[in-house]
């Protein structure tokens, strides 16, 4: 099942003559992204949006839409879906314009100070400044090297979850010892709990060591489940598909005593981390550190100046991977970009609470206060 987002604030470019004038590009339309949308639209800063994936969303529509995520403030719990489709509400009064299902190919500086910037689709933009917001690039999933593995790939076999309905009443083999592995183990352990109806018929966890890069409660809560012959946990690697008239019905596991098994299973869920590609980013002439943007802690700007980086790409002393973490760094590069567009003008950090200014550009009522 493809994420599902609501057409009626996501504004896609059509056919454009020439290359398309602008104050800023974005690339990338995750959570960050989109934020950034936000807070160059309340400096009333127009942007394009860009992104590889066919939707808004990023790593959370395309990973774990139907997960939940409790560290965005004032929001108690919401999925990556909601958080996706909130964000797209939040900043559809300042029509940002997407231009989905391509990537970013070029990026050059020109005698101007303005970048020219071109993408896999021959889209062009002439742009004041760019924002890169690409998570940490394109994810391409670890997957199982066994022979044979490739025709079950998607039907069988699955690196991620789109659609948890999909597994609902089956017999699964989960493969792995991250948080990913054991969260969607125990989903699909007790998928009749708090209205969750994606309970399998039976779900094995298998890990190639006693030993978890995972939550330690969801480890505990596992081990507890395993005792109570909820679920079952073995130690081994798949070693070969087990088939019987083009259907997978099974691996074989070579467990930890040197003795394979064969394990029954109507699915494998795979879950051995995602490998990072920056792809074309890597050749902007942007300082990197272990593959990732070098930025300030001012205005999170890189070493070109106009190019600014938020979220998981970049990098700086004391930095955390976390969505709240990338809005924060949104509002600051807003503001560092401001000079770029408006260099005449003084931009004053101003209140949505208070200003009519913003309210008009939010389209609101200024609020009478007594």
């Amino acid at each position: 099942m493809e994420p599902q987002v609501n057409a009626e604030v996501l504004k896609t470019a059509g056919e454009h003559a020439g290359p398309i004038e602008t104050d800023a590009v974005i690339v990338g339309a995750g959570p960050v992204g989109l934020f950034q949308v936000f807070e160059l639209g309340l400096l009333e800063i127009k942007a394009h949006i860009i992104d590889s994936l066919p939707h808004p969303g990023g790593q959370c529509v395309e990973l774990y839409p139907d997960k939940p995520i409790y560290d965005i403030p004032a929001v108690p719990v919401c999925t990556g879906q909601e958080l996706t489709d909130n964000l797209l509400k939040q900043i559809e009064p300042f029509g940002a314009t997407f231009h989905l299902g391509q990537e970013v190919t070029t990026v050059q500086k020109q005698d101007d100070g303005r970048f020219f910037v071109a993408t896999s689709k021959g889209t062009t933009f002439v742009t004041k400044t760019i924002f890169i917001a690409g998570g940490v690039g394109s994810f391409q999933p670890r997957t199982l090297k066994v022979e044979g593995v490739e025709k079950y790939e998607g039907d069988s076999i699955h690196y991620r979850v789109k659609s948890p309905a999909q597994f609902a009443g089956k017999n699964l083999l989960v493969v792995g010892g991250g948080d990913s592995a054991l969260d969607w183990a125990l989903n699909f352990c007790e998928g009749n709990k708090d209205g969750n109806p994606h309970k399998a018929e039976s779900v094995i966890l298998l890990h190639r060591r006693d030993g978890f890069r995972a939550a330690p409660a969801s480890v505990a809560k596992m081990h507890e489940l395993c005792e109570q012959h909820e679920m079952q946990f073995l130690v081994g690697q798949v070693s070969d598909i087990v088939e019987n008239d083009g259907v997978l019905t099974g691996v074989k596991v070579a467990g930890a005593d040197g003795v394979t098994r064969v394990v029954p299973c109507d699915a494998v869920l795979a879950f051995f981390g995602l490998s990072p590609k920056l792809g074309p980013i890597a050749e902007w002439g942007l300082a990197l550190e272990r593959k990732q943007i070098v930025v300030d802690t001012e205005k999170f700007q890189t070493n070109v100046p106009g190019i600014f980086a938020v979220g998981d790409v970049n990098t700086y002393p004391g930095k955390k991977k976390l969505i709240l973490s990338g809005f924060h760094e949104c509002a600051l590069a807003a503001f560092g970009a401001a000079p770029y567009i408006f260099p005449e003008k003084r931009v004053h950090l101003q209140y949505t609470t208070t200003s009519p200014k913003l309210h008009k550009v939010l389209g609101v009522e200024s609020p009478v206060f007594d």
